[in-house]
Order: structure tokens, then sequence, then C-alpha cells
């Protein structure tokens, strides 16, 4: 059986390479992490033009309908390169949640101008003290023109540009997804500062009027799980290029320097600790491929995507860390492109759960089939 990766996959990530190796050295890096958010405008308007922001989304919505597994080998690259782009709240939280539940009046309305560059999505995944994504304390009240949102959404990327953004609440009659229009009445939004420097809102709601259901009752329940999984298992790919990108670093660095009149890089324990990370970052590929690869297929993907999940919170975290030990001082030295990488690999470490919080739960989802079986 063949699992190398087809033509059209190819084609997209070696685009991929070329636009954001172009446009992601240091120098400009350094530029857009002065602005106060850190977006580079030209990059995902070039993204657009190459016609890669709809490379998993369908044609009759202007995409290219590659599917789930090539928008991830994408946003490997962004991980990469560390673009300043919001690839998985944009395309995967957002954009692929709502081709999948979504009515077609719905994405006819959004997703056209979103692979053309022109509007932004997002989602809301987080609230503050709740640990149970798929459970949202934020309530959802019908009214006479439609649904009455109140509570609170942490960490929402891009909330202040999103035309839309995805969110789920509970009702009367359960879960509702629901899309927001974050400048509408009720709706307030706080920055937050968070590891990365990517633009986060903290959504407080106060009965903000909602008109646009994208889906209620068990098929909201659906669309959460398979946005939280989704997500997860894109942010999983991002730290696959994230983390190889720091080994490729430190191995350079390492052969460079000098030290007793002979490259570190020839130290035996420097070179055990790099094989170490070569190992770490080979594991997190074929668990976050094996997750990738069900979602794409549309099979259950739950266990997979905690496994791929809990491997990136460790292999970000050690590689990050090692990194850092084999750059000596020069890793934390802003003017070395390494912090960036560090960063956002300790955000994504921490997105979705801790490895160790999704162990346990993994453990337990083990322990109770193995007593039901």
């Amino acid at each position: 059986m063949d699992f190398s990766y087809n033509e059209a996959q190819q084609e997209v990530s070696a685009l991929a390479k070329k636009i954001l190796g172009d446009q992601t050295q240091p120098e400009h890096l350094a530029k857009i992490d002065k602005q106060q958010d850190r977006f580079d405008a030209k990059l995902w308007a070039d993204l657009a033009q190459a016609g890669l922001l709809g490379v998993a989304i369908n044609e009759n919505h202007g995409g290219m309908g590659l599917g789930f597994e090539t928008l991830c080998l994408l946003i490997e690259e962004v991980g990469r390169t560390v673009a300043p782009l919001p690839l998985v709240p944009a395309l995967v939280s957002a954009a692929a949640t709502l081709e999948k539940f979504a009515s077609q009046e719905i994405n006819d309305r959004y997703l056209p101008d979103l692979v053309s560059g022109q509007t932004l999505l997002t989602a809301a995944l987080i609230e503050p003290a709740n640990e149970v994504l798929g459970n949202p304390a934020t309530r959802a009240t019908k009214t006479e023109h439609g649904w009455a949102l109140t509570g609170v959404k942490h960490c929402v990327p891009f909330a202040h540009t999103a035309k839309r953004i995805l969110l789920t609440a509970q009702s009367e009659d359960g879960l509702v997804a629901l899309l927001l229009d974050p400048q509408t009445e009720g709706v307030t939004l706080n920055r937050q500062q968070v590891t990365a420097a990517e633009p986060q809102f903290e959504v407080v709601l106060d009965a903000a009027n909602i008109t646009e259901v994208v889906a209620l009752g068990d098929q909201a329940s659906q669309l959460a799980r398979w946005m939280f999984e989704a997500t997860a298992a894109a942010y999983s790919a991002m730290a696959t290029g994230l983390c190889d990108k720091m080994m490729r670093m430190t191995a350079s660095y390492t052969t460079e320097r000098h030290q007793f009149g002979v490259p570190v890089a020839t130290f035996q324990a420097v070179g055990h600790r790099a094989a170490d990370c070569f190992i770490d970052i080979e594991c997190l590929r074929l668990t976050s491929q094996q997750a990738i690869s069900l979602i794409d297929q549309g099979l259950d993907a739950t266990e997979a995507v905690l496994v791929a999940k809990i491997w990136t919170g460790d292999v970000c975290h050690r590689v990050s860390q090692a990194s850092q030990h084999l750059h000596g001082g020069m890793g934390v030295d802003r003017d070395y492109p390494l912090f960036r990488y560090c960063l956002w690999a300790r955000q994504i470490e921490l997105t979705s759960g801790s490895s160790a919080q999704l162990l346990g739960t993994l453990g337990s989802n083990i322990a109770t089939a193995y007593s039901q079986g």
C-alpha cells in the first residue's frame, strides 16, 4: 500500500513552501512583530491569490476541494515558517466546520469571500474555568427575533476582524451552534495577551442577538466534536512543522559553533539530545498523520486525536527545551529567530488541554472500554 502524498498534495506543499519561504525571513517577521496585530495581510492575500486559502473548500465555493489532509500540509508549512496567519482558526475551526455542517445558504454567503481573502472567519472554542469543551457554560435563549446569547468566550483568535465567529452554547433544547457578528449589540471584545502574540480576544456576551443558526441538538453536538478534534489535529500538524524547523536550526547551529577547536555537534551528549528530538518529531508526525487521515476519511478519530495531542504537547516541550539548551544564550536572543518557534510551541502545547490532562482522559476511555468489553 502506498502511503505517500499524491501529486496534487505535493504540488500544494511545494507552492506553500515557495510563497511562505519568500515572505517569512527573520527581518520581515521582526517588522510584523512590532505591529499591534501579528498578521501579515499581504501574505494572506498572496495565499488567496494562489488559491491556497481554498485548498480544502469545495469547488462550488471557489476552492480546490482537496480535503482536510491537504490543508494540514499547508498548515505544517505555516508552522515551519511561523507565518503570522490564522490558518487554523479561519480554515479549520470555522470554514471546514461550516462546510461540513452548515446550510448551503450559509456556506454560499461566507466561504467564497474567505477563499478570495476578502473576509476572515474564526471560532470560539474556549471558556474560562471550563475544561469540558463540548459542554459550554454560555447560554442561548430563544427570542422572537432569534437567540439571545449570554456568557464569556476566551482566547478567540482575530475576533476583532472576523466577519463571523462560530460558537456553541447551551439552550433549553440542548446544544446550539451559532454564527456571531462581533459588531452586534451586546458583544464586548477585550484584547488578551497570549504566549505567541497572536491577536486573541475575550468575547463577553450580554444578551447578544444572533439570527444565524448553524446546527441544533445532536447535529450541534456532532459539529462541536468535529470542530474540536479537527482543530487539535491541525495544531498537531502545525507543531510538526515548528518542531522540525527548531531541530534543523539547532543542528545547523551546533555544526557551525566550535568549542575546544571542534564543532559542538560532535560532542556525544549533543548528538544524543539531537537524536532524541528527531525520534520525537517522527513520532509526532506519525500520530498526527493518523488523526488527520481518519478525519479526512470521515472516520472516528477521537482516540487518534487524543494520542496526537498528547504527543504534540510532549514533543513541543521537549524539542523547544532541547533547542534552547543546545543554542545556549543565543536561543533567547530576540534578534535570533528561535524564540518565535519556542513561543508558538508553548502555546500549541497547552491549546485544547495539557498532555497530562489528555493522558488521563485517554486512560479513562481505555478503562471504560475494557470494563464494557
